[in-house]
């Protein structure tokens, strides 16, 4: 399944290969269709969840959200490559912990190349900065990643106090990636730009703007009061489609196809698939080398192990596997896995399906990725953003 993911033969999408193969689990009887159906109703909220974010994102896009913040990014910069990078950092950190990682990858990594193209500066370190944060800066809300619904819902904490628990050391590994950043492409960020105008940049779409704020502000409503977030999701979803199809600019058909069923398909199809694998014996195998308890050894010991697991297996089934291991230890092991399985993928392709995606869409643009380069780098910040980002972890569990 991973290797088509990564593949994925004649453009056909993940779910050609994932579904199939949730069935011959089920057929051979590798998972019962009992635990098959409850791994579904496990997941159908979360996969709920996630078909709004996308819906959300995508109308965001065709309101003019992400051009503009573009053009903004661009006149703001002045043509300055550290002053582009600093700027791509906190606009990416921004879109993927608000509007989640895929916003991030499809919608704003064309925009970054946009924005290189017309200040004239060398595109690789703001190209590279989208797949870090994707990854990276996606720790700070439940929204933010699949991985992150998915460790929400096994943490037992509210949607407030995740969020509090996590800025800090989400604020940690963005500022160790700046730093590695800055220094692993000093080269690339010297080199002086040619003089050029930005030009005027477009008004920023405040319905937009609004929907996402009242959306968010919807996510704490709702688990103040015990309330699928996903129902908040849905309603800005609803807003922001709705409106393009009273305006003529989408069809219900392009409605669902921001969904991305297909993929959504993928996700419960994955999830079936792990829990057979976990049924049968990497639970247990796992369960001997998981540290236990919430020292600071054990969360760093955790972390490592959820970022060495996502990428030999991908980040989304790692984390499936992991949670239901880490829960009894309490939220501090369940967000000490997240750390790992968010930030870990950045070291190789196959970490997280983000960056899969990430990389055809660099290609589309004609810029190669030099895997020597993109492992270098990721050796580099892997480590240097995860350990500290445990440790301030460590800090808000003592504090808060």
């Amino acid at each position: 399944m991973l290797a088509w993911a990564v593949v994925r033969p004649f453009g056909w999408p993940e779910a050609v290969m994932a579904v199939p193969a949730a069935g011959v689990a089920v057929a051979t009887g590798a998972i019962s269709l009992d635990h098959a159906r409850a791994e579904a109703e496990r997941l159908g909220p979360v996969v709920g969840f996630l078909a709004a974010v996308l819906v959300l994102a995508h109308f965001c896009d065709v309101e003019g959200l992400f051009q503009a913040c573009g053009a903004w990014t661009a006149r703001w910069a002045g043509g300055r490559p550290v002053r582009l990078l600093t700027a791509v950092f906190a606009l990416a950190s921004a879109i993927t912990a608000v509007l989640s990682l895929d916003a991030t990858i499809v919608l704003l990594t064309p925009v970054v190349f946009a924005t290189a193209a017309r200040t004239g500066v060398r595109p690789k370190p703001h190209v590279y900065a989208c797949t870090h944060l994707s990854n990276t800066a996606s720790l700070l809300l439940p929204v933010s990643n699949l991985t992150n619904l998915l460790a929400f819902a096994a943490s037992g904490l509210s949607f407030t106090r995740f969020a509090a628990l996590m800025a800090l050391p989400w604020l940690v590994a963005i500022g160790a990636e700046y730093v590695v950043f800055r220094r692993f492409f000093a080269r690339d960020l010297a080199a002086a730009a040619p003089s050029r105008s930005a030009g005027e940049p477009p008004a920023l779409p405040l319905f937009a703007l609004v929907t996402v704020g009242c959306t968010l502000a919807g996510f704490v409503v709702t688990s103040t009061f015990g309330i699928d977030p996903a129902w908040a999701a849905f309603a800005g979803a609803l807003v922001l489609a709705g409106r393009a199809l009273v305006r003529r600019r989408a069809t219900p058909l392009s409605v669902v196809r921001a969904a991305a069923p297909a993929f959504l398909a993928f996700v419960l199809a994955l999830g079936i698939v792990v829990r057979a694998v976990v049924d049968n014996g990497l639970a247990s195998a796992l369960g001997h080398v998981l540290p236990g308890g919430g020292s600071l050894p054990a969360l760093l010991g955790v972390a490592a192990l959820a970022a060495v697991l996502a990428n030999m297996i991908n980040n989304l089934p790692a984390v499936l596997v992991l949670l239901p291991l880490a829960a009894p230890a309490g939220p501090g092991s369940v967000l000490a896995v997240l750390l790992g399985v968010n930030i870990g993928p950045n070291l190789t392709y196959a970490g997280s399906l983000a960056t899969l995606l990430w990389r055809r869409i660099v290609h589309q643009h004609e810029h190669g990725v030099d895997l020597k380069e993109f492992t270098r780098l990721g050796l580099i910040a892997v480590p240097a953003s995860l350990v500290p980002a445990v440790v301030a972890l460590w800090g808000a569990l003592q504090v808060l």
